[in-house]
């Protein structure tokens, strides 16, 4: 895990007003690799006054310069060249990405392919928010210009989480700036290295300082000044529900816009006619994809009774054989949890499961230490599988954010009790539905509450349509067009080409003789 001194960092890693500044408090903070518990290096950790000054340095910037008043058409080259440099440093930013969060490096050049598409996509995108959209009609006059328009929100504080850092800051900080919007990022303190590398990149393509600015810090250090703020326009937050209830609660007293990712707890319905073998593959990669560290995984796999036992085999074999190590070893198929936190934290869950009397079948622990020295020093945890759970437990019902698959069943040729199981949450992020009746499946997919749904496949998505949740998965969207729309305020502007004299008023009305 991270932990603050006083030791200075070898450079600074707050970018504040056009300039890379220590912190006023001259904290820092240790980056731990979570494959080995080795520090990577020391960063700056911001405090209340450095949040103060970026806000002020962002709000001056977008009231006093051009760049809110441009057309998209003006912002959206910078973007292209961010996604050239992405692509040019593709192998730095992946050895980076996977020394801090511990994925394996095949993962993080994907990272990398995926924000660069995303910076491509808002960079045409975008484009069609410089046409207006004349409004004509019943009760507009001829002689009248009615139209909107749309102008950026202001100063954006864009929050990312530990588990895809620069993907996450990515799908917030590529529309913002194609907007107009001046951007205060805050990274996860837990990975926050590819932001810095991403800030630097931004700066080289050409963005106006002002518009960025970067905050390395806990969220108890700067949390509070920058979601209170009257100066700040908006809030994006991708994280755990917790911490996302607080920062509505926050932004409610100045209204502002306020935009939320909160995680879920997915369902994943396989019916008993899918090919065992390609279910298999499909439950595993489902859940168990970067150790479980991802808000739309499979982790509940709900199982149509035929099929059940025979599925859960092989899942369990194909989980007890999956190669743990380090991300920079290509042999490696996923690696440590994030931090010793995290670990401890999952750790917990397994109690709480085994108390509630769900059946462990596979995992549950650290990787012994005699068997694989390579992976003691690291924050490890095997593949775990639990079967005949019940929606009442706390394993089924909470997000674990680890690699722990929950078993549930449904009778033969029962879609309604599996719908009912699916939607059977409090979230709604993403779920997926695996059948060969083409009809079933989506049929079964159309009625499930979940923001993103995969049939006969899992995971995929792309930049071109909205990603967010139901429920307490959170609000807005990002990506899409959508993504685009929570960066803008439309405006409604009317213009008389013939203006003539209203008259509502007749008369002057009598005169008041001035006192002597």
């Amino acid at each position: 895990m991270t932990s603050t001194s006083t030791a200075p960092a070898p450079e600074p890693t707050l970018y504040i007003d056009g300039k890379w500044v220590h912190s006023k408090s001259r904290h820092t903070r240790t980056i731990i690799n979570p494959f080995d518990n080795s520090a990577i290096t020391t960063i700056d950790e911001a405090c209340a006054e450095d949040a103060e000054a970026a806000i002020v340095s962002a709000k001056k910037f977008f009231d006093t310069s051009d760049w809110a008043h441009k057309k998209c058409a003006e912002r959206c080259p910078l973007l292209q060249k961010v996604a050239d440099l992405l692509q040019r440093d593709k192998e730095i930013i992946a050895e980076i990405e996977t020394k801090d969060t511990g994925k394996t490096l095949t993962e993080s050049r994907i990272d990398v392919d995926d924000v660069t598409a995303v910076f491509r996509y808002y960079a045409e995108e975008a484009l069609k928010l410089d046409a207006e959209k004349q409004i004509a009609g019943e009760g507009i006059p001829e002689t009248v210009n009615s139209r909107t328009v749309h102008d950026p929100v202001g100063v954006c504080v864009l929050i990312a989480p530990w588990n895809y850092p620069l993907l996450q800051i990515c799908w917030k900080v590529a529309p913002a700036l194609a907007t107009g919007n001046a951007v205060i990022m805050k990274p996860s303190e837990v990975t926050p290295l590819s932001t810095i590398y991403l800030t630097k990149l931004l700066i080289e393509a050409g963005f106006p300082t002002g518009s960025l600015h970067l905050l390395t810090a806990g969220g108890a250090s700067v949390g509070p000044t920058l979601t209170e703020h009257r100066d700040v326009d908006l809030v994006s937050f991708t994280g755990g529900l917790d911490t996302g209830r607080r920062i509505i609660q926050s932004c409610a007293g100045t209204v502002k816009r306020c935009t939320v990712e909160l995680g879920g707890k997915n369902p994943n319905i396989v019916f008993s006619d899918c090919d065992l073998d390609w279910a298999i593959d499909n439950v595993v990669t489902a859940v168990f994809l970067h150790s479980g560290q991802v808000c739309s995984s499979g982790a509940r796999l709900i199982v149509e009774e035929s099929i059940a036992d025979e599925l859960i085999a092989g899942v369990v074999e194909k989980a007890r054989h999956i190669k743990m190590g380090n991300g920079l070893n290509p042999e490696s198929e996923t690696g440590p949890l994030v931090s010793a936190a995290h670990l401890a934290k999952v750790e917990e869950y397994v109690k709480i499961a085994k108390a509630e009397g769900a059946k462990l079948l596979v995992g549950g622990s650290r990787p012994d230490p005699i068997a694989h020295p390579e992976l003691s020093n690291g924050f490890f945890f095997l593949p775990t599988v639990f079967d005949r759970c019940e929606r009442s437990m706390r394993i089924v019902r909470e997000e674990t954010f680890g690699p722990i698959l929950t078993v549930e069943r449904f009778k033969d040729g029962d879609e309604e009790h599996a719908i009912f199981l699916a939607n059977d949450t409090k979230y709604g992020l993403a779920g997926g539905v695996q059948s060969k009746d083409v009809a079933r499946a989506e049929r079964v997919a159309r009625r499930l509450r979940h923001g993103s749904v995969w049939t006969n496949t899992y995971g995929s998505y792309t930049p071109r349509a909205e990603w967010g949740g139901f429920g307490l998965s959170g609000n807005g969207r990002e990506l899409g067009s959508k993504g685009l729309d929570e960066y803008i305020e439309t405006k409604h502007m009317w213009t008389e080409n013939k203006p003539v004299k209203v008259g509502w008023f007749k008369g002057q009305g009598p005169l008041l003789k001035p006192k002597l």
